[in-house]
């Protein structure tokens, strides 16, 4: 037989088998690439889900003041003189309240005359009116509270060791995780009594880097 078309034809074959094979391997790569999109896409609702205040208490986890370590600063002020205007026009878009509504809640909870958190460590230094006041403070467990709309919240909560006796005995935070991860603003709660702290529900002064200028704090909140 001649050898040059024993050649020709296994390269033919060969050719055949791998024509044959190609619209399969391109299913398996489909079929891979959309299943990594939606595992993607599933992790990515997990943490809205989580951010929104849904998630079973198995998903908690215990964290430490590493999770707010940094220079903070209050947002009041920018809400004060108008600089937070865009965030509530943009909340009125799709909620439920007008603009001016929105703003009139929002001086409710950001209200504070702390307007500059520094942690470093296990210490929390508090500037009120630029007078500080500093505490040590150690992990006291969290509390999970359940809401009227059906959501819930996580708050980490900090007991006093040592340090100024202006600085609260009790710290509680609340932001949106419900495990270990660095914190990109806050919802800080403070006072002498553990248990009413958990029921304030309506003042939550809120925290953001003190390395953040308005406009970029306006991009943040509406970022969400």
């Amino acid at each position: 037989m001649n050898i040059d078309f024993m050649k020709q034809a296994g390269s033919l074959a060969l050719l055949a088998a791998l024509l044959v094979g190609a619209p399969a391997f391109a299913e398996d790569r489909k079929a891979d690439e959309t299943s990594a999109h939606a595992h993607s896409h599933d992790k990515k609702d997990a943490k809205t889900d989580i951010y929104k205040g849904y998630f079973e208490d198995s998903q908690i986890e215990s964290r430490t003041l590493a999770d707010w370590q940094g220079d903070w600063q209050s947002v009041y002020p920018y809400l004060q003189d108008g600089t937070l205007d865009p965030v509530m026009a943009h909340k009125a878009e799709s909620g439920d309240k007008t603009a001016e509504e929105y703003k009139t809640y929002y001086t409710t909870g950001y209200q504070t005359d702390v307007d500059r958190i520094v942690i470093d460590g296990e210490t929390l230094t508090f500037y009120k009116d630029g007078n500080p006041a500093k505490g040590q403070y150690a992990d006291d467990g969290y509390e999970i509270l359940n809401y009227e709309k059906g959501n819930r919240g996580v708050r980490y909560i900090f007991k006093k060791t040592g340090g100024d006796e202006d600085a609260p005995q009790i710290i509680q935070f609340s932001d949106h995780r419900i495990t270990p991860g660095e914190a990109d603003h806050y919802h800080l709660y403070w006072g002498d009594d553990r248990q009413a702290l958990l029921s304030e529900l309506t003042n939550w002064p809120t925290y953001y880097p003190s390395s953040l200028n308005g406009e970029q704090i306006v991009e943040e909140m509406t970022a969400h």
